[in-house]
């Protein structure tokens, strides 16, 4: 059983035992973020995609279910200096410190605010990692409408509440006149000093005093928001969430998610939700590791991923790892990360045309054949696709024009027999939805190895040079031996064969040459693959009509 089903069959206990719900009632799931600056690929992990997955599974099991994603719009912009210097200006970026989140401006001034400029390359591009069917909400919005009743109840029983919250607040701990209110001041627009003094049920407002710029005001209940602890609670009684994951961080026993258990149960009288855990995703840059961090600005978007690999291919990485391991993503590895996702895939096909299903298989083998089915956004073809390799496709799109660049990579994967001269219309489809991407990638990501511009002619001079010269052309003559039989594997072996007799040291001191006569320079992609693209017309031409 894969570790997602078995986080389903437990939820359906939860749902059954604890929440007393039935397949005639929703289900809710939910997951939360921040927009705090730039909205990573690690948020996608378990607030959207494992969210995603656990629904999909309800579903087919015949439960309703809706799935929310609640942006926390309402907390304070805290000024860090990274946030600070994406205005250019320190002073401009400081005057912002401590405003909700929502109604700090867009320091590039291309969009309303702070959270629709860093939202768009997340939340735009939301319906091409998942199904679409994540409804999105702000707690700007809640406090206006499905939170305001809860606000009521938390200031009603703020002292119930204060006694609860204090037993995590450690040396802080809430006086005994504390108001759990946290409004915005109407003259400085900080949140996060505003201290409440007064309620007045009859108006739904509060007075206050601002700490900042000593402004003493009221304002309506809509206009601030509740502490975090007994904010997330509350979010889970106005939407009666069932399922919730949450990152690593909440996790410590006594920490911040059994605290707001604690509020949930014994202040706002509700069940909370079955929770998740799950590691944070990081990222690999130049050999070193980082956890990508929203206000840090550190990481890369769904937009940056979408740009040069396909969103089943990151959901694949996901969903095989259990939520507590840790994932760690490399850009320079999107090929590699291609072919793990290809060996998934025959692996799923293998299963269901020798078996019919994926029970069959042994349990290491239908965990990866599942999670290959999970990934899937489209409805998966009965027939297995062509699996053109991504390195190729790079290799490719360094070769020909720019202009039909799709068009361009398939004519040449072609001439070079890689793919068959008839394409299925999924094929193709593949095969081209990768061609821009892998452009994209070898500009942006792919080390210096894998970039190159192929040499247009050899000169006697460097003709003159080649210590290897001879071994270069036999090579070539038993390379053209291969005919119809072209592939990597058998390019591969041709080029072993040809270079047994060869020590260590002159090994590299020929393939430097190799490099040298195709691409100007001593070292580039490796051999097979880059001779594979080329094909038998430049081979011909290089090894054999050039060097003789």
């Amino acid at each position: 059983m894969h570790w997602i089903e078995k986080v389903v069959e437990e939820l359906e206990n939860y749902i059954a035992t604890t929440k007393n719900k039935t397949k005639q009632d929703t289900i809710i799931i939910n997951g939360g973020l921040s927009v705090s600056g730039l909205q990573h690929i690690g948020r996608l992990r378990g607030e959207i995609i494992i969210s995603e997955t656990v629904r999909k599974l309800l579903e087919r099991k015949g439960y309703r279910v809706r799935q929310y994603l609640v942006l926390y719009t309402q907390d304070a912009w805290k000024g860090k200096e990274s946030q600070v210097m994406s205005f250019g200006d320190e002073r401009e970026g400081r005057k912002y410190a401590g405003w909700p989140l929502i109604k700090v401006p867009d320091p590039k001034k291309c969009h309303a605010n702070w959270v629709e400029h860093y939202w768009e390359d997340f939340g735009g591009y939301l319906d091409k990692f998942t199904d679409g069917k994540i409804e999105v909400v702000t707690t700007t919005e809640l406090y206006k409408t499905k939170l305001k009743d809860i606000v009521k109840e938390a200031i009603n029983k703020k002292e119930k509440l204060r006694i609860t919250i204090n037993k995590y607040r450690g040396r802080n701990p809430y006086p005994e006149e504390w108001i759990p209110f946290e409004p915005i001041c109407d003259k400085c627009g900080r949140i996060d000093k505003a201290k409440a003094i007064k309620y007045y049920p009859e108006t739904e407002e509060v007075e206050y005093i601002c700490e900042n710029c000593g402004h003493r005001g009221k304002t309506s209940i809509a206009n601030g928001k509740l502490n975090w602890r007994i904010e997330w609670a509350s979010i889970w009684k106005a939407l009666n969430i069932d399922f919730e994951p949450f990152g690593k961080d909440h996790a410590t026993p006594g920490g911040s998610r059994d605290s707001c258990v604690d509020l949930s149960i014994n202040v706002f009288e509700t069940k909370p939700p079955m929770g998740l855990a799950y590691e944070w995703v990081s990222l690999r840059v130049n050999g070193k590791e980082f956890d990508m961090g929203s206000s840090d600005f550190l990481g890369i978007t769904p937009k940056d991923w979408y740009q040069v690999a396909h969103p089943e291919v990151l959901r694949y990485l996901y969903l095989k790892e259990h939520p507590r391991r840790k994932v760690v993503i490399d850009m320079t590895l999107i090929p590699s990360y291609y072919e793990e996702f290809y060996r998934a895939e025959s692996l799923y096909y293998d299963a269901m045309k020798t078996h019919g299903n994926l029970e069959s298989l042994p349990e290491n083998e239908y965990e990866i054949a599942k999670t290959y089915e999970l990934s899937m956004l489209e409805p998966i073809p009965s027939e297995k696709p062509l699996q053109p390799s991504y390195l190729t496709i790079a290799l490719a799109v360094q070769l020909v024009p720019t202009d039909n660049l799709a068009e361009n990579v398939v004519k040449r994967l072609k001439s070079s027999r890689i793919i068959p001269q008839e394409l299925r219309p999924f094929d193709k489809k593949r095969i081209t939805d990768i061609a821009w991407r892998a452009k994209n990638w070898v500009e942006k990501y792919a080390s210096p190895q894998i970039r190159f511009t192929l040499l247009q002619q050899l000169s006697e001079e460097l003709k003159a040079k080649l210590m290897y010269r001879d071994l270069l052309l036999r090579l070539g003559e038993e390379l053209l031996k291969l005919g119809e039989n072209w592939s990597e594997e058998s390019i591969k072996d041709v080029m072993i064969k040809v270079t047994q007799g060869l020590k260590d040291d002159e090994k590299k001191a020929f393939y430097k040459e190799f490099y040298i006569i195709i691409i100007g320079k001593e070292f580039g992609p490796r051999a097979a693959p880059l001779i594979e693209i080329l094909g038998q017309d430049f081979v011909k031409k290089r090894f054999i009509e050039d060097l003789s």
